[in-house]
């Protein structure tokens, strides 16, 4: 496994987690989007060790990580296993013992509209949208359900108009910021179904 990721301080970056299992275009859009739409100078894909909301394991975490990389080649993103090397397997765990290893780093959780209409689920949630501001990614299917989410609710005066996206890695959390962009509809889950991942 590499080394920790290099940022400095003043710094931006975007941190996008998942089981990437597959990894698929539509993580490369979103990734490329966020870079563009939220003004930040790397991108960290922080591939899982399990989805913990998941019954089904994951294939191998060094297959998954593998396969990213060939996904995205890109020179402001990095794919990692940096929860392996922490030893967590919830987000907010993860952030609590990655964010003060990186004063002054600027960070941003990225996620796609679907991961915002159930994130009320996930552990700590409101811990995790104290701790850093979130950039949400529009995807297909999600738009409504995500804008009415538990989550959309109850921060919904922290949310940062999808005109000013650029400012959200600097603003103080909690804060978040909804955009549309140009959709893919890749998917892990049918990339699965048609056989094509092992």
């Amino acid at each position: 496994m590499q080394g920790w990721p290099l940022a400095r301080a003043g710094q931006s970056v975007g941190l996008l987690g998942g089981s990437f299992d597959p990894a698929h275009e539509g993580h490369a859009h979103i990734t490329r989007e966020a870079l563009k739409r939220f003004g930040l100078d790397h991108v960290w894909w922080l591939v899982s060790p399990g989805n913990p909301l998941k019954m089904r394991g994951p294939a191998a975490l060094s297959t998954r990580i593998q396969h990213a990389r060939s996904v995205i080649q890109h020179p402001k993103v990095q794919v990692t296993g940096l929860e392996a090397r922490l030893g967590t397997r919830y987000t907010a765990q993860t952030l609590r013992r990655l964010l003060p290893r990186y004063p002054g780093v600027r960070f941003v959780w990225l996620m796609g509209a679907d991961n915002l209409a159930g994130f009320h689920h996930w552990q700590d949630w409101g811990d995790i949208m104290q701790m850093l501001p979130v950039g949400v990614l529009a995807r297909p299917g999600d738009r409504i359900s995500a804008r009415r989410s538990v989550a959309a609710q109850h921060y919904d005066m922290a949310r940062l108009p999808g005109i000013a996206s650029q400012l959200l890695p600097l603003r103080e959390a909690p804060c978040w910021c909804y955009i549309n962009v140009p959709l893919s509809a890749a998917s892990s889950t049918a990339i699965r179904a048609r056989g094509g991942w092992s």
